[in-house]
């Protein structure tokens, strides 16, 4: 494969590391383009559920630019949302999503998360509800600096779950991550609550496709790979799942060796 520094599997998770987070990309779209097409071969349609990161740029960017896919096929969620951004934010993971790949291709359905909504409880409830009905195929997702995986931050992290959409709070490290990416001016800006799927809703997928390129998360991937399973270090679940695929670029494995 293009530009690939290593391949190795760690418990059951399978780790693929590339000389930059272009490569990177590119192969993760690959991999998750034949899942998807696989798939697709032997059911009506494909449930997907995607992450809105800076770190996911490049894997969307080759996802849809491929012509092979029946994305009319595939129903499409996403994983977590702030609560309380105006509508037009750009920062909104619906709006990330909706310019890089939603509005793009055409999906049988896009199911959004209402950051918005004035019972939010309720909004879990309704969300909870479309998951149970079109159960995932696929995660596409990312690692947080402090190895959260969707907003499921350190003390907020259950990995036995009974809920699959909860309300949390954001902690410091993940709040300053936001700042990190570009995405808010300051901390002050960043939401101090959100929506999330929790960790039981992102590992009952079939397939986990996971993208984690630069300097920034070496500190989270190495925790991923090297601690112990534990809620501490939320991403270390990933080592559990019987299908998840871990792409790192050459920064991001730098504390690996």
């Amino acid at each position: 494969m293009a530009n690939m520094l290593n391949a190795v599997t760690t418990e059951n998770l399978e780790v693929k590391i590339y000389e930059t987070r272009s490569a990177m990309g590119a192969e993760a779209a690959v991999a998750a383009g034949q899942v998807i097409s696989a798939l697709l071969d032997q059911q009506e349609y494909v449930n997907i559920i995607f992450a809105a990161a800076p770190s996911q740029n490049e894997f969307l960017a080759n996802l849809v630019a491929n012509q092979n896919i029946a994305w009319e096929r595939i129903n499409a969620f996403h994983m977590d949302e702030y609560v309380g951004l105006p509508e037009e934010a750009p920062q909104r993971f619906g709006n990330f999503l909706k310019d890089r790949l939603f509005a793009i291709v055409p999906f049988r359905s896009v199911n959004y998360l209402n950051g918005l909504a004035k019972d939010v409880t309720a909004e879990c409830v309704r969300y909870t509800g479309l998951l149970e009905e079109f159960l995932a195929d696929i995660v596409c997702m990312g690692i947080g600096e402090n190895a959260h995986i969707a907003f499921n931050d350190p003390h907020v992290a259950d990995f036995n779950d009974p809920n699959l959409v909860k309300v949390v709070d954001l902690d410091q490290a993940c709040r300053q991550q936001q700042v990190n990416d570009g995405c808010f001016a300051t901390i002050a800006d960043v939401p101090t609550h959100a929506l999330t799927l929790t960790v039981p809703a992102l590992m009952r997928a079939r397939y986990v496709f996971c993208m984690v390129p630069g300097p920034t998360k070496a500190q989270a991937v190495f925790h991923t790979l090297k601690s112990d399973i534990q809620e501490l270090y939320p991403s270390t679940i990933l080592r559990r799942h019987p299908q998840a695929v871990l792409f790192l670029d050459k920064a991001s494995s730098s504390l690996l060796n």
